[in-house]
């Protein structure tokens, strides 16, 4: 007979599936767009929680995530300027197209997403 499960138990389950959707939409950001921490725990179904989405990266163990197309919401790239992370960061934006002046994104998207919405979702 399968034990209950404890509300430890729960706690566990609910931050496996919250990283899961955080990861979701990171992975459906297409190539040369780029969203906020705080966007995407909003399209990860968790409005306000933009630290999440920063801690869920800095665990990433995945070599293939777009993490790169993930800043802050002023469109600035979050580690220090001039570290290797933020170099690494600025390159492959621009690899992608991007276009950067001083490790901020020129023009920062705003608003919903309906498009990444889609892609990650389905058409509504």
């Amino acid at each position: 007979m399968k034990k209950p499960a404890s509300p430890a138990d729960d706690a566990v389950d609910a931050a496996a599936q919250a990283r899961e959707r955080i990861l979701a939409v990171i992975r459906a950001i297409p190539r040369g767009q780029v969203m906020g921490y705080g966007q995407v725990a909003a399209k990860a179904g968790l409005p306000g929680r933009a630290r999440l989405t920063a801690r869920v990266l800095g665990m990433n163990d995945d070599p293939d995530l777009p993490w790169h197309r993930v800043l802050r919401s002023d469109g600035r790239i979050a580690m220090p300027e001039g570290s290797r992370g933020w170099r690494e960061q600025n390159q492959r934006l621009r690899a992608e197209g991007v276009v950067m002046e001083r490790g901020r994104v020129k023009h920062m998207p705003r608003g919903s997403g309906d498009d990444l919405d889609a892609a990650v979702w389905g058409p509504g």
